[in-house]
């Protein structure tokens, strides 16, 4: 199976950057918010694409310890 990525920009809590999630197809969907500068989004997606790299989704590990270790 191919898994792809979707890159999407929407209006998101300030608190917010970019989050992803794993469709039941195994498909990544990266929501970046659309309230952040240019460069914020960059770097938001690019973090959210550390996470796919590593495959993160599929981590047991805690959200607080994928974000902040």
């Amino acid at each position: 199976m191919r898994e792809e990525v979707y890159i999407r920009l929407l209006s998101l809590p300030s608190t917010i950057k970019g989050m992803t999630l794993v469709d039941p197809d195994g498909n990544y969907n990266i929501y970046i918010n659309q309230n952040l500068s240019r460069n914020q989004q960059r770097k938001a997606l690019q973090h959210e694409m550390r996470h796919v790299r590593q495959g993160d989704c599929y981590s047991e590990k805690s959200i607080r310890h994928l974000e902040f270790d």
